[in-house]
């Protein structure tokens, strides 16, 4: 794994080095702290007891599960399977992908409200983990989610709401069966999470409202006492951390007391580095204010805070997004990634690509913050192979990136996800 990871540095011909940060250096540190996780996962190992719960929360890198994804089906290989996890409810946008299960919902029956783009105007109900709630349009608004495989079976559903006087419930159904319900009304008007656990194992669940105008905000399934872990990816696409902040604490609490996360991944910072104009100051604030916040909220969780990736632009808006100069990416390469797969020639009549300075910015407060604070942290453009890594991940004869030089293909998505195990399993995790 590691020669990949440098073959792909090579053909970047550059190396950077970042500024020297005392107390969290490496492409790790503080992975320490995750050893109360690493004595879970050997005990679920053995296929009896409690899963594991990996939570993830962050931007498209997230939401798209194609680096979690990986990691999900790395993780589940060696330490079994406790089900599919924490999902934003219904389908709440278009292309919404879910990995191992299937989300389906009534057309017109919903109304979608999100912590960040085109639905997150400031009307939008209480949000939670998943950045998304959806709110029934009409009585009998339903939405289904389905088990792809009999791996992804699950024996306990968890669906939270916003509770309140007039909320009323949802009909649930296992497989087709006999109705059941869940009552979301309240005295007061907030956050409810119901669980319903089975004896079988169930491959579907159907959500019917009562009335309009219930909002739910997340739903889960897992498979209990057969060890394993559950892989949770939600994420908003576009987003940044500070669009996180956006979501209720009382809802984050009330689903972190339901889904009981062994581990909380903060996975943001690509589109911080790619605004027009970067704040350090305001940045580094948040990063401090939404940990502080997810340790309290969770009960002290640990937290592994993931690096922003490498990612290159042609934007020459973004030449100066923050102090300091871009690095030129498009000079210097190497004729050869590896022995089987070459680099494609620099295209004609395209303005160069380049780091955005900003993104340099964003990693240097994430790893500053981690080393203050004492969470994990984890270098994903160091293991991509450094600065300019994207554009060899992009023009290899088997691109592991899109064209876009952001996100990552399926194959990227695999050698992430084991660069990630690698250094987990360095660290203890066996």
């Amino acid at each position: 794994m590691r020669a990949i990871l440098a073959g792909v540095a090579l053909a970047c011909g550059v190396a950077v080095a970042g500024p020297a940060v005392a107390r969290c250096t490496g492409p790790t540190c503080n992975f320490d702290t995750l050893k109360p996780v690493f004595k879970r996962l050997a005990a679920a190992r053995g296929g009896q007891g409690p899963g594991v719960h990996i939570l993830q929360i962050g931007d498209s890198h997230t939401a798209g599960d194609v680096t979690p994804g990986a990691w999900r089906d790395l993780m589940q290989a060696r330490f079994g399977i406790a089900g599919r996890g924490v999902l934003a409810p219904g389908r709440p946008y278009d292309g919404y992908l879910t990995h191992g299960v299937t989300a389906t919902m009534a057309p017109g029956q919903w109304l979608i409200g999100a912590t960040f783009g085109k639905n997150s105007a400031a009307s939008r109900p209480l949000l939670g983990v998943s950045g998304f709630s959806l709110t029934a349009t009409r009585a009998g608004a339903t939405m289904a989610l389905s088990a792809d495989s009999a791996a992804m079976a699950f024996d306990r559903f968890v669906l939270c709401a916003i509770g309140g006087p007039g909320a009323g419930g949802v009909t649930v159904r296992f497989d087709g069966g006999l109705p059941l319900h869940f009552d979301f009304t309240q005295a007061q008007v907030g956050p409810a999470c119901q669980t319903l656990n089975e004896i079988a194992p169930r491959t579907r669940v159907e959500v019917t409202t009562d009335l309009a105008g219930l909002t739910l905000t997340s739903w889960a399934t897992f498979r209990d006492n057969v060890g394993g872990v559950a892989v949770s990816n939600v994420g908003v696409v576009g987003s940044q951390l500070m669009h996180f902040a956006r979501a209720d604490d009382a809802v984050i609490a009330a689903e972190l007391a339901a889904y009981r996360p062994d581990l909380i991944v903060l996975a943001f910072g690509t589109n911080e580095g790619f605004t027009p104009r970067f704040d350090p100051v305001a940045y580094e604030a948040t990063v401090r204010a939404q940990i502080a916040r997810l340790r309290r909220l969770s009960g002290d969780v640990p937290i592994l805070l993931l690096g922003a990736p490498d990612a290159l632009s042609r934007n020459a808006a973004l030449r100066s997004n923050a102090d300091g100069a871009p690095v030129e990416c498009e000079s210097g390469l190497a004729a050869v990634v590896s022995s089987a797969t070459t680099v494609q020639p620099v295209p004609s009549g395209k303005p160069a690509l380049f780091a955005p300075p900003a993104l340099a910015e964003v990693r240097r407060i994430q790893r500053k913050v981690a080393g203050d604070l004492g969470v994990a942290f984890w270098d994903w453009q160091a293991r991509m192979g450094g600065v300019c890594s994207a554009k060899g991940f992009v023009e290899r004869a088997d691109p592991l990136m899109r064209g876009d030089y952001v996100h990552f293909k399926s194959g990227g998505g695999r050698v992430i996800a084991q660069a990630l195990m690698d250094d987990l399993d360095a660290a203890g995790m066996k």
